[in-house]
């Protein structure tokens, strides 16, 4: 009286990305890194200097910077996940 195991339905393949799409992505995210790149550099070389960095204004576009980069990381991790 018990059913026997039957394995679930298969899934259809999902569309394949073009490979266009992809390296425009993946371009377009290795852009988005350069600011936060930037911004390590100076930041590097601001604190080595002996300056600091606790301007508010220089915070905000060190966080700005570093957002941009983070969303080009992901943009590329999106573009290479398929």
């Amino acid at each position: 009286m018990s059913t026997p195991d039957t394995p679930p339905p298969a899934q259809p393949p999902q569309p394949a990305r073009s490979g266009c799409l992809t390296a425009i992505m993946v371009i377009a995210g290795i852009i988005m890194l350069l600011p936060g790149l930037c911004s390590l550099v100076v930041g590097g070389i601001g604190l080595m200097s002996g300056g600091g960095i606790a301007d508010g204004m220089i915070l905000g576009i060190f966080a700005v910077t570093f957002l941009i980069a983070l969303l080009g990381a992901l943009l590329i991790r999106a573009a290479t996940r398929r």
